[in-house]
């Protein structure tokens, strides 16, 4: 059974998080300590994708 660190998508320095080859993450909030942003990731075998959320519309008067 492989075992990975996760790394973070911004600084590319490990987080204190890790995946198995079978592990399945949806809408996770991966949390870096190094840089102290907060990402929103998906991860199957192995593959980590980063989910970009939309951002937020200026209100209009």
């Amino acid at each position: 059974m492989k075992i990975e660190w996760i790394r973070c998508p911004i600084c590319d320095n490990k987080t204190r998080s890790k995946v198995r080859e079978d592990t399945v993450l949806k809408n996770y909030p991966l949390y870096c300590p190094k840089c102290k942003q907060e990402s929103l990731i998906e991860a199957s075998n192995l593959q980590i994708t980063v989910i970009r959320e939309p951002d937020a519309k200026t209100q209009s008067r």
